[in-house]
């Protein structure tokens, strides 16, 4: 960064998913943000004259119940502008005297807002907006010194502001992208009402991650867990440019890839000039997970059985330090941070075991989101190929097929997902879409093949628009293209006699079923 300190917003993270999504949105409108703890002392904050407003972020807490997480109240006598946001909003409304309690009606997804007062934060926006809620607590009232810009059906005040301090009130998510006019409210708050310039580039992440890479294994040796997808691969080809010889990346095939998955990414792999050693560990993996149905369970095993495969191998070559891919999203739903609530474990954040015997995990993109990640992948030169590889769980096709796993479920959701691939490409319709995949569900039904009557697996369709994996929307695809996959999959695959598509969005879904 540069000798003179850029504006900067901080943002207090209270747990919820979204704050680091918050500081992402800042940063993308060329303002420095930083992610504090709720419970930092208002004296921190003051002291630094960078800081230009302060965003209180969302979080699973209820603000009336015992021990959920504060913020010092003296922050709101700052002379500095502050947004709560759902959580953040009620809490300030709590602190000034206000009544917070249950909502009458809960408000989960797209919700209509009606703007009293288009003004401050609101500057712009129209008497009805479409904005995205997720909370179960409602602001009912506010003391005399607060007024209500917006309010709901079922939300009397959904937005406020103090009418003499710069202090405001959404209870809805202008981060997500469902807001429709999101980017418009924080546009508002950091320019118009915070002043801040845009005056913020981030420095090379290539040049910092590199040099944290080298300073946590200085003259050891590593592993990196390489899955061939663009975060492992990032993280891969950054410490192999860091540490060179001193780095061996191992591709583990658990025997829950995708067809023709595990050629494909050694080869792509050596043509960058990792050095990287494939291990067949399909028994090892099938084993472990004999009987197995609950998905956390899955990954738990799974994560658990990946460090154990990397610790045998590292105490041959001698390493100490374990390299992952693991970035943002990953963590956040894995309940990362204080006050944060677990969503689902990913394999290689909350399904790690308590004891390695790594001496250090070294995770150089932890802070970063896909698209980011992806930017860094162009800048060292990986293939397109790598780039914009869609995602794909750690854990694989095991969280693909809902309960008992078996090798002939993990067959038939492996030419599932094939063939929806293999249509969205023939439609060139895959280059605008985050994810699509097959998923196989514990749901059996009547069918008929060949005039006889065939009981067998429903396949659940999935298939999202994202930027960054936080939020997703299903993808409103053609009739005619989902007609033919539904139709291959019936025809190809003996086991399975239905097809649904899923057009759940993220929230209140997740992207992977499981």
């Amino acid at each position: 960064m540069r000798d003179s300190k850029p504006d900067t917003l901080v943002v207090l993270d209270f747990g919820g998913q979204y704050c680091h999504l918050i500081a992402r949105r800042v940063r993308q409108l060329g303002v420095y943000s930083e992610i504090l703890p709720s419970n930092i002392p208002s004296s921190e904050i003051q002291d630094r004259s960078e800081v230009k407003g302060v965003i209180l972020s969302g979080g699973p807490s209820s603000v009336y119940e015992k021990d959920t997480p504060q913020f010092d109240p003296s922050i709101l006598d700052l002379d500095l502008p502050v947004l709560g946001l759902c959580y953040g909003h009620q809490l300030i409304a709590n602190i000034a005297g206000g009544d917070v309690r249950t909502g009458d009606r809960r408000e989960y997804g797209i919700t209509h807002v009606t703007v009293v007062k288009p003004v401050n934060i609101l500057k712009g926006l129209r008497r009805s907006e479409k904005v995205w809620m997720s909370h179960g607590d409602t602001v009912y009232s506010l003391p005399d010194e607060y007024e209500t810009l917006a309010f709901s059906d079922n939300t009397p005040i959904a937005a406020f502001r103090h009418v003499s301090k710069p202090v405001f009130g959404l209870q809805w998510h202008p981060e997500v992208t469902h807001t429709v006019h999101g980017e418009e409210i924080l546009r508002n708050f950091i320019f118009e009402v915070c002043k801040c310039t845009a005056n913020w580039k981030a420095e090379s992440f290539i040049e910092k991650g590199m040099r944290e890479i080298q300073n946590m294994v200085k003259d050891g040796k590593a592993v990196i867990a390489l899955s061939g997808g663009v975060d492992s691969g990032t993280a891969a080809v950054l410490a192999s440019m860091a540490l060179g010889e001193k780095l061996t990346a191992v591709f583990v095939d658990h025997g829950f890839m995708r067809e023709g998955e595990t050629q494909s990414v050694k080869g792509a792999f050596e043509a960058l000039g990792v050095k990287m050693i494939q291990l067949d560990e399909r028994d090892r993996f099938f084993r472990r997970l004999k009987g197995i149905t609950d998905p956390e369970e899955k990954r738990r095993i799974i994560g658990e059985e990946f460090i154990r495969v990397f610790e045998d191998f590292a105490v041959k070559i001698g390493a100490e330090y374990l390299i992952q891919g693991t970035i943002y999203p990953d963590r956040i739903e894995s309940g990362a941070g204080r006050d944060a609530s677990t969503i689902k474990t990913h394999h290689n954040v909350g399904g790690l075991p308590e004891k390695t015997r790594f001496k250090e995990i070294v995770e150089p993109l932890r802070d970063l989101y896909k698209d980011e990640v992806r930017e860094v992948a162009k800048q060292l030169g990986l293939p397109n190929e790598i780039v914009w590889r869609q995602p794909f769980p750690g854990p694989g096709l095991a969280v693909r097929v809902i309960g008992q796993l078996s090798e002939e479920k993990i067959e038939a959701v492996r030419k599932a997902d094939r063939i929806v691939v293999e249509e969205l490409q023939e439609s060139e319709l895959d280059k605008r879409l985050w994810q699509f995949f097959a998923v196989l569900t514990d749901t059996k039904s009547t069918g008929v093949k060949g005039d006889a009557r065939a009981y067998g697996y429903t396949v659940a369709v999935r298939v999202v628009e994202s930027s960054e994996a936080m939020t997703a929307s299903f993808s409103r695809l053609p009739y005619d293209v989902l007609e033919r996959i539904s139709t291959r999959i019936t025809n190809e695959i003996p086991q399975i006699v239905r097809v649904v598509y899923d057009i759940t969005h993220k929230p209140p879904a997740t992207i992977e079923w499981e």
